[in-house]
Parts: C-alpha cells; sequence; structure tokens
C-alpha cells in the first residue's frame, strides 16, 4: 500500500502517526513539508479530501499566525490558503494520504481509519 505523510519531525503528532504507520509494516513516503511544501492546489485538494474546512487545516498557533492576523474570521479561504502556500508552518499536521484516504491526523491514532 502506498502511504505518504506530510511530516514535520518536530511535531509529537507528526512523529506519532509516522511510528503507527511503520507499525502497519509499511514504510511511507514521507514530505518534510517545510522544505518541500506541496502547492496551493495539492494543500486544497488534501483538504478537501481530508473534509476539513481551510481554518480547519491551519495551525492557529504561534507568532506568525498572530502577525499575519489570520484569526479574523472575515478571511476568505483563498486568503488563508495563500497564507499557508507562502508559509508552510501555518499548515497543520500531520495530512496522510493512502489508497483509502486522506485525514489529518490529529491525534495520531486517526491514521487507523485509512490503513
Amino acid at each position: 500500500m502506498a502511504i505518504t505523510i506530510y511530516h514535520n519531525n518536530a511535531c509529537s503528532n507528526s512523529r506519532g502517526a509516522l511510528a503507527l504507520i511503520r507499525e502497519s509494516g509499511v514504510e511511507p513516503e514521507i514530505i518534510d513539508y517545510l522544505s518541500a511544501p506541496p502547492t496551493r492546489a495539492r494543500l486544497q485538494e488534501l483538504i478537501a479530501q481530508a473534509g476539513l474546512t481551510v481554518r480547519g487545516a491551519m495551525r492557529d498557533k504561534g507568532e506568525l499566525y498572530e502577525q499575519l492576523k489570520l484569526a479574523d474570521p472575515g478571511l476568505s479561504d483563498d486568503v488563508l490558503l495563500d497564507a499557508m502556500a507562502a508559509h508552510p508552518s501555518l499548515i497543520n499536521r500531520p495530512f496522510v494520504v493512502t489508497p483509502r484516504g486522506v485525514r489529518l491526523c490529529r491525534p495520531p491514532a486517526l491514521v487507523h481509519e485509512i490503513l
């Protein structure tokens, strides 16, 4: 089974999801999304396939989120997507892609739904 994880090794949820994937006997394709971010179009696809809103896929913690004033509920999905494309640290993680679907694996155990 082909599995891809958009991974940030500094994130405990991402490390946890990666460990669960490996425990299933599969070595996934690991994309360090901070150094190799998905395109805006790919990000939009991942969000839609995971059944999330754009805001639901955004990391809402940290200085950058506050500096860019992204908490404003009046901001459009396009503005939020542009921010995530320009600043991949704003993408919540980890996104995991398998033939059975896409999930934002927070908590990591959500990966079991698509393994």
